[in-house]
C-alpha cells in the first residue's frame, strides 16, 4: 500500500488570499514553516483567477511568477504542493474576472471562448510549474460546482467542460504529475446537481472528496461527536470508490475541517483524530488534506462565522489544540501497517440522479450505512448496477451484499 499523504490547505495568515495583491515571500515562508512543523508533507495552494487572468487573452506573468515562487518556498520548507488553477470560489466568496461579468457576461462552463481561456490558463500554469520536483500536480480549481448558480449548465456540458480543461492541464504538466478536479458535496448528495458522482469518480487521475460536516446539516442533525460525524470522511471515501470504474482508483479526502459552531472548539481535537484515523481504514485512500492552515483574521469583514475558526493556527500564528491532535495522529499513522484489509460486507446503493440525496446526511442509505458502522461492520458501498457482478465484487474483496429493506 502506498504511503498515505497528510497535508493542509494553505490559507495565508496575513490578508487571507487577498495577500496575492501584495505577495510577501517572508510572510509566506513563516506560514509554510509552521505547517511543516506539524509533520505534514504537502499543501494545496490557490491563486485568484482575476489576478492571474484579468482579460480573456491576458495571463499576467508576474502573477504566475508569484505562484511559482510560493511553490519554491514550500520546497524549502520540505512541502510538496498541489496547485489549484481557476479560483473561482473560496470560502463563500466568488472570484470572477471582469471579462465574465456584467455587460461582458459569459457562462464560464458553456461559452467556448471562456472555456478556451481557462484551458490556456491551465496550460500556462502547468508549463510554468512543471520543472518543480515538489509539484504534486495541477487541479482545475476549487469546487468549481459552486459557480453553477450564476452559470446554468447541464451534466453533459459539465462533462465537456471538465474533459477540455483536464486535457489542457495535462498538456502543461509533465508525466507523473497528478491532474485532478474537485467539487463540493452537492456532486454526491444533490438531487439532479449537474456535477455528477460519475464526473468526480471517472475524470482526472484520482477522485477528490470534500466531506464537510455542515453538508446536509450533518453535525447539527446527529451531534458534533456522533459516529455519523466521526465517520463522515470514511463514508465519503467509500462512496467515491463505489462510483469509480477501477475498483482501485485512489480517493483523496482533499477538504475536511472542524468549523464552529458545527464542531465546538472543545470537540475539535477528537474530531480530527477520529476523522483521520477512520479515513485511513479505507484501502483506496490517497491522503487527507485538512482545511485549513490559518484562521481568517477578524479584521476582515463579511465571512460566515465558521470561516474565522477553521485554521490549525489562529490569526496570530498560535498553534491550536486541533493542530496538536492532528500532528500526533499523523505521526501515529505514519508508523502503522496498511489498512485492515478489504471490506467484506457492502451495502447496496440504489438511486437515480433525481434521488441522489438518499446517500447524504438524513438519507435512508446514509443512515443505514452508519448503523452498520456503529455495529462494528466496516461496510463498503456498491452501486445496484454492480451488486450482482461477481468479478467486480471479488476485485474489491466483497463477500456479502446487504440491501436496504
Amino acid at each position: 500500500m502506498p504511503t498515505l499523504r497528510f497535508g493542509v490547505n494553505y490559507t495565508p495568515r496575513r490578508g487571507w488570499f487577498h495577500s496575492w495583491h501584495d505577495f510577501d515571500a517572508v510572510h509566506a515562508r513563516e506560514d509554510l514553516d509552521q505547517i511543516a512543523g506539524l509533520g505534514l508533507d504537502h499543501v494545496r495552494v490557490f491563486h485568484l483567477w482575476p489576478l492571474l487572468q484579468p482579460n480573456r487573452t491576458l495571463i499576467r506573468p508576474a502573477a504566475v511568477d508569484q505562484l511559482a515562487q510560493l511553490v519554491d518556498l514550500a520546497a524549502e520548507a520540505g512541502l510538496d504542493v498541489l496547485v489549484d488553477g481557476v479560483q473561482g470560489h473560496l470560502s463563500s466568496f466568488d472570484f470572477y474576472p471582469e471579462w465574465t461579468r456584467s455587460w461582458h457576461h459569459r457562462n464560464v462552463f458553456t461559452d467556448p471562448e471562456a472555456i478556451e481561456a481557462q484551458a490556456e490558463l491551465l496550460r500556462t500554469l502547468g508549463r510554468a510549474l512543471a520543472g518543480r520536483p515538489n509539484l504534486i500536480g495541477l487541479q482545475l480549481g476549487n469546487e468549481l460546482n459552486n459557480l453553477v448558480e450564476h452559470n446554468p449548465v447541464t451534466a453533459e456540458e459539465v462533462d465537456h467542460y471538465l474533459d477540455t480543461l483536464l486535457a489542457a492541464a495535462r498538456a502543461g504538466v509533465r508525466p507523473g504529475h497528478l491532474v485532478t478536479h474537485s467539487a463540493y458535496d452537492a456532486a454526491w448528495y444533490g438531487d439532479d446537481h449537474p456535477f455528477t458522482p460519475e464526473a468526480s469518480a471517472h475524470k482526472g487521475d484520482l477522485t477528490t472528496v470534500h466531506p464537510w460536516v455542515f453538508s446536509g446539516d450533518c453535525a447539527r442533525r446527529y451531534g458534533a461527536a456522533s459516529p455519523q460525524v466521526h465517520h463522515l470522511a470514511e463514508y465519503g471515501t467509500e462512496l467515491a470508490t463505489a462510483y469509480a470504474v477501477d475498483p482501485a482508483r485512489p480517493v483523496w479526502v482533499q477538504e475536511t475541517g472542524a468549523p464552529e459552531p458545527h464542531i465546538p472548539a472543545a470537540d475539535a481535537p477528537e474530531f480530527a483524530r477520529a476523522t483521520v484515523r477512520n479515513a485511513a481504514e479505507c484501502a483506496n485512500l490517497w491522503g487527507v488534506t485538512w482545511w485549513c492552515s490559518h484562521d481568517v483574521d477578524r479584521s476582515l469583514a463579511d465571512y460566515p462565522e465558521l470561516e474565522y475558526t477553521l485554521g490549525l493556527f489562529d490569526a496570530t500564528g498560535r498553534r491550536k489544540p486541533i493542530a496538536d491532535a492532528l500532528a500526533a495522529t499523523v505521526a501515529d499513522l505514519r508508523d502503522l501497517p496498511p489498512s485492515p484489509g478489504p471490506r467484506e460486507t457492502a451495502l447496496v446503493l440504489d438511486c437515480t440522479p433525481a434521488t441522489r440525496s438518499v446517500s447524504g446526511p438524513g438519507g435512508a442509505y446514509f443512515e443505514a450505512w452508519m448503523r452498520l458502522r456503529t455495529e462494528g461492520v466496516r461496510p463498503a458501498v456498491v452501486l445496484a448496477s454492480r451488486a450482482d457482478d461477481e468479478g467486480y465484487l471479488a476485485a474489491r474483496g466483497i463477500k456479502d451484499v446487504v440491501r436496504l429493506p
